[in-house]
């Protein structure tokens, strides 16, 4: 049995991860960025390379090595040590060695991703490959695309590795060399705990750490309560109390919290059947913030790591999709939308301004990491709109302000506020389950598909995008909607 890097990351971070995901179903995998040009391709062009040897998936080992004879370049080439198969994107033959030149699909190589490479070098090495330089070729994160792609100016190649700020931190043949240790020890219990028909396991903190391992539920079947004291936010103490009999947020040990404002307001609703208002702040935010007629955007847009069209940047966006409900003083209440393929930019953009109001609140959810920031690429991709976009940015409100500060909190949030818990919170009337297309992600992978012309119900896909973006503004409204009227009766 061959395994690869990924398996081997799993297998560090929990043994039970990398043997769930041994038996898992394959799932088609769909890049969070779109990559609608071949990276490696792309490289040979910078790179000049004409004539290589171009690796297979199912190549031997033997044959790469082989070829390292026969050619000053090797692309995608497949090597294998002990059991762990690598694939080095480009490898140049000196006359005393190779050099390694590896791709990063980012605009910073980072040294906390060193081991990636540590693992690819220690097979290079165990084969007896001497090795005499190291670099990573990544995107510059200052390229603007013209008419043309320009790859000699999109790329950047590095001997050195940058810290999370993106300043050059250390030389990556150095900081490989000293993070190098022998990993065959790793690769034997693999290959044992890959035999075996189950394998014990204990939760720890690697279960959630960073994300919740996908493999979560499966390994540990809770059900759990809304009011649960698991479901205190940002608190290191929680399963500690849980353990010591601690069961609710109501019961919280007031030594064992943090104290944040939303925290508060967690273990108060609990304490007053669900619900905590904090009824003089909501009256300031929305007497502060609130002026109708009010409008509701919501935006859906993918990123593309190579830049595809003139003035976006490496990793950019294009909005393709955007829902405005506009609710008036009376309750009347009209919808707009748009969709577009290709670079729709500038059609999205006018449209919008026409369908947003001149007057009034503008509110988004999460406004000041998307929305505001959408706009604001848009005015400086487009800047003859510049002065309408920035009127619009003027008037922009986070709906999620309240909840997300501790302001409203209900229970059935479960320490979450998405627009989608928010919903099945406080409405029992809708849900995004009752829909085709339900979460941001599955309307950016069919949109890629029809933007691709590789789906034959295009105007179905299109019919559900509608709806799901039409679902976000409108549940926007109902939020809203429940924040007036809470107001008005107390």
């Amino acid at each position: 049995m061959s395994f690869h890097i990924s398996d081997l990351k799993k297998f560090n971070r929990c043994p039970r991860m990398f043997f769930n995901s041994l038996h898992a179903p394959k799932q088609p995998f769909n890049h969070y960025y779109r990559m609608d040009e071949e990276i490696t391709s792309l490289v040979m062009q910078k790179l000049n390379i004409t004539e290589c040897f171009l690796g297979q998936k199912n190549d031997a080992c033997d044959k790469s090595l082989e070829q390292l004879q026969n050619f000053e370049y090797l692309v995608k080439a497949r090597f294998e040590y002990n059991n762990l198969r690598v694939k080095i994107p480009i490898i140049q033959n000196c006359d005393d060695g190779i050099n390694i030149k590896f791709i990063n699909i980012a605009n910073f190589p980072k040294d906390d991703d060193v081991m990636y490479y540590v693992y690819n070098i220690w097979v290079l090495e165990k084969l007896g490959l001497k090795i005499n330089e190291i670099s990573i070729i990544h995107l510059n994160k200052n390229y603007v695309r013209k008419d043309e792609l320009d790859v000699n100016e999109l790329f950047i190649e590095s001997y050195d590795f940058y810290n999370v700020k993106g300043n050059v931190s250390c030389n990556i043949k150095k900081l490989i060399n000293r993070r190098m240790f022998d990993i065959g020890d790793a690769l034997k219990r693999m290959t044992h705990v890959a035999t075996l028909d189950d394998l014990e396991y204990k939760k720890n903190k690697m279960c959630t750490k960073h994300n919740k391992c996908q493999f979560y539920d499966q390994c540990f079947d809770e059900t759990i309560e809304d009011n649960s004291i698991l479901t205190l936010v940002s608190s290191q103490h929680k399963n500690d109390m849980f353990k010591s009999g601690i069961k609710y947020l109501k019961d919280a040990d007031f030594d064992l919290i943090e104290g944040s404002k939303l925290q508060y307001a967690q273990i108060m609703a609990d304490k007053n059947d669900g619900l905590f208002v904090d009824r003089l702040a909501l009256q300031t935010w929305v007497s502060n913030k609130i002026i109708y007629p009010i409008t509701f955007i919501d935006f859906e847009w993918d990123t593309y790591a190579i830049p595809m069209y003139p003035n976006l940047k490496p990793f950019d966006v294009v909005c393709f999709e955007y829902s405005v409900h506009v609710l008036n003083e009376d309750g009347s209440m009209t919808h707009q939308d748009f969709i577009g393929t290709k670079d729709c930019r500038e059609m999205f953009l006018k449209n919008l301004i026409n369908d947003v109001e001149e007057s009034g609140s503008v509110i988004a959810f999460n406004a000041e990491g998307a929305e505001k920031l959408r706009l604001l690429e848009l005015g400086n991709q487009f800047p003859r709109y510049k002065r309408r976009i920035n009127k619009i940015v003027n008037r922009l409100v986070d709906l999620s302000i309240p909840y997300q500060s501790g302001i409203i909190y209900n229970t059935k949030m479960r320490g979450m506020y998405s627009l989608k818990v928010l919903l099945s919170a406080f409405s029992e009337q809708l849900s995004y389950k009752d829909i085709s297309i339900n979460n941001g992600m599955e309307a950016v992978y069919k949109w890629r598909m029809i933007d691709r012309d590789e789906l034959f119900d295009s105007k179905e896909t299109l019919e559900n995008l509608s709806i799901y973006c039409g679902l976000d503004t409108y549940s926007m409204v109902i939020i809203f909607k429940w924040i007036d009227n809470y107001l008005k009766n107390v």
